[in-house]
């Protein structure tokens, strides 16, 4: 299990395949940062540009919610440092209308370019349940499944079962996840399984915080130092070819 800081380098060449803007902090910001700071290629894609993520769509119009979002991502990734980042160019919230076709191709492509050790994505439940990340899941698992290198790693970010006494009352008031939702994973299941140091964690924070559109109010409400315990958990299960999805 991939559990330190110098764990992290066993993971190679890292793809991270994600859906809107800020998925790739929060899931995974401690480990890009990490795996940056050993000398590992890092790479990102995001599918939409989260242009329908605001309660207040009068103030914030797609249009300039998506350039304000494309922004915010490109301050958020050089924090993290990392340097190489992919649009995919899909609508906020229309993922499923994508033919999945030409998803998995452009995916496939990145994949063959990148030759990734270890590719990031969601699981099929998409953490949150919502229906971009889930199916960008199946959209990376297939295009994993045709072109990943031989010996590379699949793996979905989950929650596991030890942070819901601390967490589970705070997510419920939060409203982000519908009910059954997140859906854990005990810990002998896990593949990653990082409690960030304090360093990092503090990183990380900062690289959510330039994505002030999504976690200006959330930060503020929450309080730095509870927001930044909230997020320094990274896990993810590892997603075997017998648990391959049907294309």
């Amino acid at each position: 299990m991939i559990e330190s800081a110098s764990d992290v380098a066993e993971l190679g060449t890292i793809l991270g395949i994600w859906a809107h803007p800020d998925d790739e902090a929060y899931l995974s910001g401690g480990l890009m940062a990490t795996a940056r700071d050993n000398g590992s290629r890092v790479v990102c894609v995001t599918a939409t540009r989260g242009e329908l993520g605001t309660a207040d769509p009068v103030e914030w119009p797609p249009h300039r919610l998506a350039a304000a979002r494309t922004g915010e991502l490109a301050r958020c990734l050089e924090i993290l440092g990392v340097d190489e980042h992919h649009w995919l160019g899909y609508r906020d919230g229309q993922c499923t209308a994508v033919p999945m076709s030409d998803a998995v191709a452009r995916l496939c492509d990145v994949i063959g370019r990148v030759r990734p050790d270890t590719v990031l994505t969601f699981g099929p439940d998409g953490i949150t349940g919502h229906l971009d990340h889930q199916t960008v899941s199946a959209w990376t698992t297939a295009a994993f499944d045709h072109a990943a290198p031989s010996g590379a790693r699949l793996l979905h970010a989950t929650f596991p079962e030890r942070r819901t006494p601390r967490w589970s009352a705070l997510n419920e008031s939060l409203g982000i996840f519908p009910p059954g939702y997140p859906i854990t994973t005990p810990e002998h299941r896990l593949a990653v399984d990082l409690v960030l140091d304090a360093a990092t964690a503090a990183r990380k924070v900062r690289a959510l915080a330039a994505q002030e559109t999504q976690t200006g109010g959330l930060i503020a409400g929450m309080g730095v130092d509870c927001f930044t315990e909230w997020v320094a958990d990274e896990s993810f299960v590892e997603r075997h070819p017998t648990a391959a999805v049907a294309e």
